[in-house]
């Protein structure tokens, strides 16, 4: 069963058997309060705001059947993953593992690290843990998509400019086709993320397409839902 969405700069189709939602860093670290976002000097409250329509998108694609892919980007506790260049730079006032409000900042296992509970993966649905901006550089997420022969996704997330866009380019160059949910995705820069759609949907798609939830959900309740999927990871 095929699935169009009026898109940017042209429609987006998609066979929900062959494309996974991919949720990016929808993090507590980045979200709420008290995380490394706010360590930065950054109003999390633009990031809370697009949590309601994740909520529905995930909802809607769950009740169809799709499979989930949620990342989280953190590092080991003892930061062997984390080179100086990334932990060196922005002079926050709190830096990558130390500690925070919700424990050490952007280390794996700790409670700023999870996700928030109102995207809270369940079962299978893929988690993958990044170091990185992209969600392909050192992780498992090329070879699950091919084992499930993926071949669309569909992305939201934050921030719009930094590990959404990353992910996407990675993901294009890797032959996948990309729509971005505009209302799904979010920077701490409204001029950011603006710009990055823009970037995103030029020239023909040049490296994915964007399209408000209204019209994914328009286009997924259109849909005749498909027998369930597995959802095994």
């Amino acid at each position: 069963m095929i699935t169009t969405v009026h898109a940017q700069p042209f429609d987006f189709s998609f066979n929900i058997r062959h494309t996974a939602l991919l949720i990016i860093d929808m993090q507590r670290d980045f979200v709420e309060p008290g995380g490394f976002g706010a360590s930065l000097g950054n109003d999390v409250s633009l990031l809370q705001a697009i949590v309601p329509t994740c909520q529905r998108v995930l909802q809607a694609w769950r009740d169809m059947g799709g499979w989930v892919v949620h990342t989280r980007e953190a590092h080991r506790p003892d930061l062997s993953d984390c080179p100086p260049a990334k932990l060196n730079r922005g002079s926050p006032m709190l830096r990558i593992g130390d500690a925070g409000p919700m424990g050490r900042i952007l280390i794996r296992g700790e409670p700023g690290h999870a996700i928030i509970p109102e995207l809270a993966p369940i079962e299978g649905e893929l988690v993958i843990d990044k170091p990185g901006k992209g969600a392909f550089y050192a992780t498992c997420l090329s070879e699950a998509l091919t084992v499930r022969e993926i071949t669309h996704l569909i992305v939201m997330g934050v921030t719009t400019e930094v590990c959404v866009q990353t992910t996407m380019r990675e993901a294009n160059d890797r032959g996948y086709d990309c729509l971005l949910v505009e209302d799904g995705t979010e920077s701490y820069f409204p001029a950011f993320k603006q710009a990055t759609l823009e970037m995103i949907r030029a020239q023909g798609a040049i490296v994915g397409w964007t399209a408000p939830s209204a019209a994914l959900l328009a286009a997924l309740d259109t849909s005749v839902s498909p027998p369930a999927l597995a959802r095994s990871a």
